[in-house]
């Protein structure tokens, strides 16, 4: 195969030489290393990054197999979904840096809701997910179901009329996820805009707040998921943590291998690859900006595990690296000859 059929990877791998792109490379080749060896992928995603528009690369790496778990916060989650029934009716706003309160006041009175250079537009997005999403709540009252806070979101994308779709269905990874039935947890899903319709149809006593599992309940399926996943595939190579922001979507989730070793006492594999692409920098007490080898002491990672952290905006890193692990699946010989072509140039480089 010549060497354009690997566009992204061959650019990363001639011109990401040093400071955050080298981390962003040597990243990617580390996660390629995981998914020939039989790993699985966890990822943790806070932010905006479901209105920033991931989809478009996060959607086709679920459905080819390079994703297997998921921690996103409850905004990342509804906000999936407002992009599929919603698209046209965003507006951008490219200008922000530039704005007044008077600007923002315009935007609030239009029913938009700012989230940086992009707005979620009230009317075509909440109200119409809420007309869906509320019965099956009251619904699940009268019954007396409980699930997850995702699996009302599972539902609602897989049973969502295609004519209802604005946004391209191939972008979205809510439904991408829930056609892989992919285990996913949402900590912190009450600090959303659904997290707050709901908390409020709970207050009118419309809907039982038991309807939803807690994070509790989160915690202890993450238990099962992590063991499944830390089995799976025909090594047992383990599961890695890519990790996208920081705050509760990533620390939630990594801290199951230590609650499982030392709460539940039991045998877990450890982590198995750490990358964190974050713009926060490290401060007194910060989560968001504390180095992986920091995670060592909590018993998160472990001296062997292949750590990055890139310094960098998500919106530009992970589409890349996505892009260049579908390229790695699809011609997996041409990929490892380019891997092998750049790693050798480097370990040259350092010789010297």
């Amino acid at each position: 195969m010549a060497k354009n059929d690997l566009p992204i990877l061959e650019f990363v791998a001639r011109n990401f030489r040093n400071f955050n792109s080298r981390a962003t490379r040597d990243a990617l080749f580390a996660y390629w290393d995981h998914m020939k060896s039989g790993g699985r992928m966890y990822w943790a995603v806070a932010g905006a990054m479901s209105s920033a528009q991931l989809g478009i690369s996060l959607a086709p790496a679920i459905r080819k197999g390079l994703v297997h778990g998921l921690s996103v916060t409850g905004a990342n989650l509804e906000e999936s979904l407002f992009r599929l029934v919603a698209h046209h009716s965003y507006k951008d706003f490219p200008d922000y840096r530039y704005f007044q309160k008077s600007d923002d006041t315009k935007i609030l009175e239009d029913r938009m809701r700012r989230v940086t250079d992009t707005s979620i537009p009230e009317d075509e997005a909440f109200r119409v997910v809420e007309k869906i999403l509320v019965p099956m709540w009251l619904e699940a009252t009268k019954k007396g179901d409980r699930r997850f806070w995702h699996e009302y979101f599972y539902d609602l994308v897989l049973r969502l009329p295609k004519k209802l779709y604005e946004g391209n269905p191939e972008a979205c990874w809510l439904l991408a996820a829930a056609e892989a039935k992919l285990p996913i947890v949402v900590p912190g899903h009450e600090d959303s805009t659904f997290g707050n319709i709901f908390a409020s149809h709970v207050k009118t006593g419309e809907c039982d707040a038991r309807i939803v599992k807690s994070g509790i309940e989160y915690m202890a399926q993450l238990y099962d998921d992590y063991g499944k996943l830390s089995k799976a595939g025909s090594k047992g190579k383990g599961v890695g943590f890519f990790q996208i922001g920081g705050g509760i979507a990533g620390d939630f989730p990594i801290c199951v291998v230590p609650s499982i070793k030392y709460d539940l006492q039991q045998p877990v594999k450890p982590w198995a690859y750490f990358c964190q692409i974050s713009d926060s920098t490290t401060s007194y007490g910060s989560y968001s900006g504390a180095t992986p080898n920091e995670k060592i002491t909590w018993d998160k990672l472990t001296e062997d595990t292949p750590m990055f952290v890139v310094e960098s905006d998500a919106t530009i890193v992970a589409p890349l690296m996505l892009q260049a692990l579908l390229e790695c699946q699809a011609n997996p010989k041409a990929a490892d000859a380019i891997i092998k072509r750049s790693r050798a140039e480097t370990k040259k480089a350092r010789a010297r």
